[in-house]
């Protein structure tokens, strides 16, 4: 079918809400099998009697004992680690132990546990999406011993330090890769486009491509989008994202039957709609006809969680953002955590950094190290080095190739660059050429996450909003480097390290580290 021009005409939207005293009516339209019930209409004491599709349902019983799974393995794993202390603590032995060190413990791993419960550590929300699941489970965890800390200072109790010097890690790097293994069951069923959220996009057509074009990129999927809904337009019509096209199932005045018909999951609100405030409220009554919970995108898109707050004020829910940080604790933190792990790194992996260093001096000749002046934060520069990629006259070839420049904005970048040495070529693949500036790291230059560092000469073809980049200091990786590196375009490099200069957190750094490592083991965009 042709794709159908998307009319921008307005019309009255004619909307009636549903009249509270109950009424029947047939759910028609249901799939193949499906027997179609009676649905009462929405009352203020009592949600709609309706439909589950026997797929929607599979997929929550699927999801529910993964949840339950989960809990019992996470439990499993806080006794494990109170147990270990608890063995350590009287000579790896049984017989030593007392009645009281052993009712402590199972204080502390029932406390544990109803933590991890409290803190809603399972939530289906949460579950195999970003740095929040790990961010929960840190903190019921922490906030426990902390408990136990002052309960023990104020009642003056002594109890095993080895509760909190070998439970503590130990049940934290436990209940980590417990997670990460459930992430890696949950990744593989949705990647079989199974037990995802089944979603239509309704707004604006911009506002929707946005939407869309997000969802789809995302390398854990949470959403299968179904369709659209667009104002003024009719079912038929198609909306081109990106090289794709999605399907237009009605206009927005018809919504609730339009999730109804498609047994969505969720109806996600990309951007304003006509009506307003109260058209969205009344959406919301209507879609419980369909057990469809209904989503608000952000137009925020540069702002993330941890900088959202809701703070209600006489009925009115209001959202706080708070001002970026740019100095202060958190980034003190930052700079020991890149020190103690930079540090470590150079010295567990200084036997690979000289046999890459035998390597390149035999491939071709010149200096094994190759050294670059950066751009740093608030614009100071410093040498980066890098192992070198590239024979030594590469600076001057460069104007040579301008004509091939395949890099996005002011960057260069060449598939097939010629230039690259042999060695460098397979260096580059796995990014082994960047391990040295784990000392610039270590130094104070960079940091271990962060912006990419850029040339002066890319500086100097900023954007005025560009420059933000150079608030906090570059990473020898990032958003960037997990992203698709070079086959990004320039708006979304930037847009991502725009993002990362002010939502940035150690919980996220340590994931986007995490994710650098799969990022090297399976290279994209690296040339």
């Amino acid at each position: 079918m042709a794709e159908v021009p998307i009319t921008r005409q307005r019309r009255p939207i004619q909307w009636r809400p549903l009249p509270y005293e109950a009424r029947a009516s047939v759910i028609a339209g249901g799939r193949a099998g499906e027997r179609s019930v009676p649905a009462l209409a929405p009352s203020p004491l009592r949600p709609a009697n309706v439909l589950v599709p026997a797929g929607r349902k599979a997929s929550a019983d699927w999801i529910s004992t993964h949840i339950n799974l989960l809990r019992i393995t996470d439990s499993l794993m806080v006794a494990a680690a109170v147990f270990l202390g608890y063995l350590v603590a009287n000579d790896g032995t049984l017989v030593n132990g007392t009645a009281g060190g052993a009712a402590a413990g199972a204080v502390v791993a029932v406390v544990w546990m109803a933590a991890l419960e409290i803190n809603r550590t399972r939530d289906s929300k949460v579950l195999g999406v970003g740095a929040d699941e790990y961010k929960r489970v840190a903190a019921a965890t922490f906030r426990v011993f902390g408990l136990l800390a002052m309960v023990a200072v104020v009642f003056s109790v002594s109890g095993d330090s080895a509760l909190v010097t070998v439970s503590l890690p130990v049940g934290i790097a436990a209940l980590t890769t417990n997670r990460w293994l459930f992430r890696r069951r949950l990744a593989t069923e949705k990647a079989k486009g199974r037990h995802l959220s089944r979603a239509i996009v309704v707004g604006e057509p911009e506002d929707v491509r946005y939407v869309v074009h997000q969802i789809r990129k995302k390398s854990g999927p949470v959403y299968q989008v179904l369709g659209v809904c667009l104002p003024g337009s009719r079912r038929g019509a198609k909306l081109r994202v990106d090289d794709e096209i999605v399907p237009v199932l009605s206009s927005t005045d018809d919504i609730p039957r339009t999730a109804r018909l498609a047994t969505a999951d969720s109806v996600i609100i990309a951007g304003p709609l006509p009506g307003g405030n109260r058209f969205i409220r009344e959406l919301g009554w209507q879609l419980e006809e369909c057990s469809a919970g209904m989503v608000l995108a952000a137009t925020l898109t540069n702002v993330a969680g941890p900088r959202i707050h809701w703070r209600p004020v006489e009925g009115l829910p209001l959202m706080h953002v708070d001002i970026p940080q740019y100095s202060g604790g958190k980034h003190i933190l930052k700079r020991v955590v890149d020190v103690v792990l930079a540090g470590c790194a150079l010295l567990v992996l200084s036997p690979v950094l000289l046999l890459l260093a035998a390597i390149v001096r035999r491939d071709s000749p010149g200096p094994v190290l190759f050294r670059q002046e950066r751009v740093g934060k608030d614009g100071r520069t410093f040498g980066m080095y890098k192992f070198r990629s590239m024979v030594v006259d590469a600076e001057e070839r460069l104007a040579h190739l301008d004509s091939s420049n395949e890099g996005a904005g002011v960057l260069f970048k060449m598939r097939e660059d010629p230039r690259v040495t042999k060695c460098g070529r397979w260096m580059r693949k796995y990014s082994l050429d960047e391990l040295p500036q784990l000392w610039n790291v270590f130094l104070g230059d960079m940091s271990l996450v962060g912006p990419r560092p850029p040339l002066a000469r890319e500086v100097n073809g900023y954007e005025r909003h560009t420059h933000r980049r150079l608030l906090i200091k570059p990473g020898l990786t990032g958003l960037w480097q997990i992203n698709g590196r070079s086959d990004l375009s320039w708006d979304e490099a930037v847009r991502l390290d725009l993002y990362y200069v002010e939502n940035w957190s150690i919980a996220g750094d340590l994931l986007i580290l995490w994710r650098t490592f799969r990022a090297v083991v399976q290279p994209s965009g690296a040339y």
